[in-house]
């Protein structure tokens, strides 16, 4: 008996794990805000002076999700 018990633990444990994988609702945004910020460093890349406009914007959306994550 115990042995079926461990057996149907770890089922669902793999179905848990599938599900996860499967589940892709917040991989368009973690794609788009990696793809905001590769262009982003392009830029600061090839106009220097656009650089420091654009580490002053990266500073703000880190102080602001700092405040966020610290809220209950």
């Amino acid at each position: 008996m115990a042995e079926f018990d461990d057996f149907a633990n770890n089922m669902k444990h793999l179905l848990l794990k599938i599900r996860v994988f499967k589940d892709t609702r917040g991989q368009d945004l973690i794609e788009y805000a990696l793809m905001a910020g590769f262009v982003a460093v392009a830029a600061g890349a090839i106009m220097p002076n656009v650089a420091t406009s654009i580490s002053t914007i990266f500073s703000k959306i880190n102080s602001v999700m700092s405040a966020a994550s610290t809220q209950s």
